[in-house]
């Protein structure tokens, strides 16, 4: 392991090399012209005849219009008519997003196909999705951050590479989360109250609230909190198990629950903002959240619809707190802004591992080796205890010349740091204190690790108008990471003479372990790139080309024996269209492209049941994308969005890596079978055009919304249709036999409501033909040996809901 003060003198190295270049940068450009205004600067003059929405995609204010992006952004009036209050509620309507997800903490997002699957476990790799909360990167490897959406100005949705403006977590595109800022023009408040009932299910509720007061001429403060209680929907039905190898024979009447998977989120936000001057704005704020979850949001399909059988129970505590701080200002006519922030995240859960010690009591006999005291197989039933904290440090500042200059551009400095301390226990009761591990009682497994993702970057784009219509924009972002692992992982000694404690070579240095036998550090520099050539046709017709990159960081496999993995890369070649039509009344926007994932890092279950992270050579991902919005007539809003999308392996994954940790594609590989004469082969576990999984080949979402006056009221209708085709479940051809694929679906939702003056009233109805989405399927182990009990991952059955609000 390289000492501390070696590590602190290496990064302190590229940090002033690249602080060097990016301030060289910026003088040269101070010198010729100009860049991208702040954040809350003015966008571009309405056009008559549709509402501008205005987003910061590019890291400056501007018409979603004129954006050379593919961007689908929903203000705060969208995400009230769709009843949006968290993740799920928003992701159907973006057809380039697509998810896996067991609950509401447990959730992994993916950008145009570039997914390979299984991604999640804590020493995998980091997300391909960049999540931003405000200015600040919410981005963790615990997965999606489970925000609770109200009082929020816009969710923007970036699809893909984001990389010089966004960084590593940008690999194939941006969600960005922007709550409503503090107003020093008035007061204004608000607060809606919620009911609904789930089909097969509970009942449900929700009140939220907000205030934002100025306390002075040049400060107010903005108070927002909520309470959502999610009804279960899931049956936990009677069931039992008798292992073979102890003859014991368990049952889960203890545990029998109808709506067992319910769940309750606590939170409240408070912000701050100070008007020094004219020129300078600081804006401290607060976030905290609590999200309790019992159960699991998955069944079984061979024991029914909305059915399990867990043995043991299945919770999760998820605390979040985020403090953070904005500063905006001018220098001279440059706008600088800065923004940092501390989030820290705190997961207490539990696990039924029955299915895991079953089958592999079962196919392999492994309960004789899990023993009491006596010596004598006992009751092999596992669950798993885990504790994850999970601490991010972040700051960014950026300096940008003025937008309306034919020369402009946006530079900045940026640092991140993750910290991940991770407690795991796989615990059988009643286990001999000889195979124990020591400190834990009646643990078999123990994990105790910390993870620290460090990254830093210097970046900068600039944009030069070569006429009025015509414009060119260059990026770059150099970039350097240092993540290690670190600590304790496996067996005791008494239960295995080569792993876990017996393969410790140190003390321990993580509290909690018994030893250390994990000290690796991954550490690589370079760079990413963004170019863009946009033409306007008609001032409300623009055409553009864009080649970018992105890329996510090596890591530390936790199997100390095994390899790094490296870093992988997404190059992206863009051509679009966005255009305006019928007096404005009709915006179409479209996009084609071609994706390169180069080296891409493949999460599997190696030995033990141990998620072993490989680079699995290179995909291709071409696809079209699309959004539309028309006002036919007044009162009439039609709207909708598309992705039609190929991706597949442009070469074999043969499962194992060269010298040089470069993923070997010539397959298949000699094998020396003593039982035959001479070599037998094997086939790539993924052959060459082998679709990437998860992402389906089409998915589309179609809204239509009739606002009229009835009586003295105003009313509406809406109706929102959203679907897409089946996906594979697996890459692996061997694993993707026995899980089968994830089969289409189409879900409709209705929504009618009236208001007056301050108040509103809303019924909606949510999947009303009870469609059961088939999100995600996956087992308890080794798909290989527990692919005989597979779960599916769906979404809310047909829920009715009222909805009361008022504000003031």
């Amino acid at each position: 392991m390289v000492t501390e003060p070696k590590k602190l003198r290496i990064q302190m190295k590229t940090w002033r090399g690249m602080t060097r270049a990016a301030l060289l940068g910026s003088t040269i450009l101070c010198g010729v012209g100009a860049a991208y205004g702040q954040t809350d600067q003015p966008a571009a003059e309405p056009q008559s005849g549709r509402d501008v929405v205005v987003v910061t995609s590019q890291r400056r204010s501007e018409d979603i219009q004129d954006v050379p992006i593919t961007v689908l952004a929903f203000p705060t009036e969208k995400l009230d008519q769709l009843q949006v209050s968290d993740f799920s509620n928003y992701a159907q309507y973006i057809p380039s997003l697509s998810y896996q997800s067991t609950g509401p903490n447990s959730t992994n997002v993916y950008f145009r196909g570039v997914v390979s699957g299984g991604d999640g476990n804590h020493s995998a790799s980091q997300p391909s999705v960049g999540v931003y909360f405000n200015e600040q990167p919410v981005t963790t490897i615990l997965g999606f951050l489970p925000l609770h959406i109200y009082d929020i100005e816009r969710v923007e949705a970036i699809a893909g590479p984001q990389g010089t403006l966004f960084g590593a977590g940008a690999q194939s595109g941006v969600l960005r989360i922007i709550s409503n800022k503090p107003d020093t023009s008035g007061f204004e408040a608000g607060y809606d109250l919620e009911v609904n009932q789930i089909e097969h299910g509970g009942t449900g509720a929700q009140v939220e609230g907000f205030v934002n007061q100025p306390v002075s001429d040049n400060a107010a403060v903005r108070l927002v909190g909520y309470y959502k209680k999610d009804a279960g929907y899931i049956d936990n039905v009677l069931g039992s198990r008798t292992f073979p190898t102890s003859g014991v024979t368990v049952t889960n009447a203890d545990l029998v629950k109808k709506d067992f998977n319910s769940a309750e989120t606590y939170g409240a936000r408070a912000a701050l903002r100070i008007d020094l001057n004219d020129s300078w704005t600081i804006t401290p704020s607060i976030l905290a959240q609590k999200t309790s979850v019992e159960g699991i949001g998955a069944f079984d399909p061979k024991l029914g619809d909305l059915k399990v059988e867990r043995f043991e129970p299945d919770f999760s505590d998820d605390r979040i707190l985020q403090a953070a701080l904005s500063v905006e200002g001018k220098i001279g006519d440059f706008d600088l802004i800065y923004s940092g922030s501390y989030l820290d995240r705190k997961i207490n859960s539990a696990n039924d591992y029955t299915d895991y010690a079953f089958y592999y009591d079962t196919l392999f006999g492994y309960g004789a080796y899990f023993v009491g005291d006596a010596g004598t197989p006992i009751d092999p039933t596992q669950f798993y205890l885990g504790e994850d904290d999970f601490k991010l440090y972040s700051n960014e500042v950026r300096i940008s010349s003025p937008s309306t200059d034919r020369l402009r551009f946006v530079a900045g400095l940026f640092q991140n740091q993750q910290e991940h301390h991770i407690h795991q226990q796989y615990v059988i009761r009643n286990l001999g204190a000889a195979i124990e591990v020591p400190g834990h009682p009646d643990t078999i497994w123990l994990t105790e690790q910390k993870r620290t993702d460090r990254d830093y970057a210097a970046f900068g784009e600039v944009t030069y108008d070569f006429t009025p219509e015509l414009s060119a924009t260059g990026g770059v972002r150099l970039y350097s990471y240092d993540n290690s692992l670190v600590g304790f992982f496996g067996y005791g000694s008494g239960f295995s003479s080569r792993t876990g404690e017996a393969a410790c070579f140190g003390p321990a240095v993580v509290e909690g372990s018994p030893c250390t036998n994990l000290d690796r550090t991954v550490k690589d520099e370079g760079a990413t790139y963004r170019a863009n050539v946009t033409y306007h046709v008609e001032p409300d017709k623009m055409i553009y080309a864009t080649y970018s990159t992105g890329f996510r960081p090596g890591g530390v496999n936790r199997r100390g024996t095994l390899p790094p993995y490296l870093a992988d890369e997404l190059v992206n070649y863009e051509i679009g269209a966005k255009t305006t039509w019928l007096n404005n009344t009709l915006t179409l926007n479209v996009a084609a492209f071609t994706e390169d994932w180069n080296d891409f890092q493949f999460p599997i279950l190696g030995q033990n049941g141990l998620t072993e992270i490989q680079n699995a050579s290179s995909a291709r991902i071409q696809g079209i994308e699309g959004d539309f919005a028309w006002d036919p007539i007044d009162g009439l809003t039609i709207s909708g969005a598309f992705s039609a999308l190929e991706s597949k392996l442009t070469s074999n994954f043969c499962g194992f890596v060269d010298a040089n940790l470069r993923p070997e594609t010539n397959c298949p590989q000699a094998v020396d079978n003593p039982a035959t004469n001479g070599d037998e082969t094997q086939d790539p576990q993924a052959p060459s055009g082998q679709k990437l999984p998860v992402v389906p080949e089409f998915k589309g979402t179609l809204t239509a919304r009739y606002e009229f006056p009835f009586m003295d009221f105003d009313a509406h209708f809406q109706g929102s249709v959203s679907g897409q085709t089946a996906s594979r479940s697996s890459l692996l051809v061997a694993d993707q036999a026995i899980l089968g694929d994830q089969k289409g679906f189409i879900t409709l939702d209705l929504t009618t409501g009236i208001a007056r003056d301050n108040w509103s009233l809303t019924a909606y109805l949510s999947n009303v033909t009870d469609e059961r989405a088939d999100l995600y399927n996956f087992v308890a182990c080794a798909i290989g040996t527990c692919g005989a009990h597979a779960f599916q991952g769906t979404n809310l059955p047909r829920t009715l809901g009222i909805k009361w609000g008022q504000k003031f």
